[in-house]
Parts: structure tokens; C-alpha cells; sequence
């Protein structure tokens, strides 16, 4: 078996950001996503498996469901993926348990995947939590 490595890894999570992050397009996880897969970092909390995982980006895409992003920087070494990220959205349901408030917002972040087989298998998410919280009214300035 030929293991996909550089631009190819680099493609697998691009295709994961645009199709399944920014347009929901929850079909084409199971192309890019191993079932196996854990997923690190806030909204994820360790998640494991792809039920659960999917379950996780669905609430995301409900609370923003018009999020747009870009990918600001796609690095990839070995089995592993980088991407500093840039996203924004109307808060339009329900996120950390904290009702709609209509409110556009902006977050940040660094993802990294790891890839085996041509899937994520393993992911870390850091990302400013807390500047959303407070755009959110959740925190105080």
C-alpha cells in the first residue's frame, strides 16, 4: 500500500475543512475521518469515535451555522497535519451551553491531524475559547 504523505495529506484536510466544516457536508466524513477517530480540545473533550465526532460537528454547525473560514497556513511533516485557521459566524444556536445570541463573532486556532491511511485518525484543536466566550457575553471583557 502506497501511504499518502505531503501535498496529499495536505489535501485530505482541506477537503475535511471545506466540505465538512464550512458546508456541513457530513457524507464526506466517512471519506476522510477514520472510524476510530479522537479528537482533542475544546467542543471535543476527548472525543472518541466517529458517532460521537460527528455528533460534536453537527452542534458546531448548528450554533454557526454560517461559518465561513480560511486556512491561513497548511503545514504537513511526516504523518501529521498543521493548519492555523481563521473563522467567523453568526451565533444563531445553542454553543457551550450558551443560547443563540445572533451575534457575528471571529475565532481563531491551530488543528493538528494525524493521518494513517489516508483518514484522520487522531486531531488536537487549540483555538481562542476564550475571546469567543467573551464576544458570546459569557466572560467578561
Amino acid at each position: 500500500m502506497v501511504h499518502a504523505q505531503g501535498d496529499d495529506l495536505k489535501a485530505i484536510v482541506q477537503r475535511y475543512y471545506a466540505e465538512v466544516i464550512l458546508k456541513g457536508n457530513f457524507a464526506v466524513l466517512e471519506e476522510v475521518v477514520a472510524k476510530e477517530i479522537v479528537a482533542h480540545g475544546p467542543g471535543f473533550l476527548d472525543i472518541k469515535g466517529h458517532a460521537t465526532f460527528l455528533q460534536s460537528v453537527q452542534s458546531f454547525r448548528t450554533a454557526f451555522p454560517d461559518v465561513q473560514g480560511t486556512l491561513e497556513d497548511v503545514l504537513a511533516e511526516g504523518d501529521r497535519v498543521v493548519v492555523r485557521w481563521t473563522e467567523q459566524g453568526t451565533h444563531q444556536g445553542e454553543y457551550a451551553g450558551i443560547a443563540a445570541t445572533g451575534k457575528a463573532m471571529q475565532w481563531t486556532g491551530i488543528s493538528i491531524y494525524r493521518l494513517a491511511e489516508g483518514k484522520v485518525i487522531e486531531m488536537w484543536v487549540q483555538m481562542d475559547h476564550l475571546g469567543l466566550l467573551r464576544q458570546l457575553g459569557a466572560v467578561p471583557q
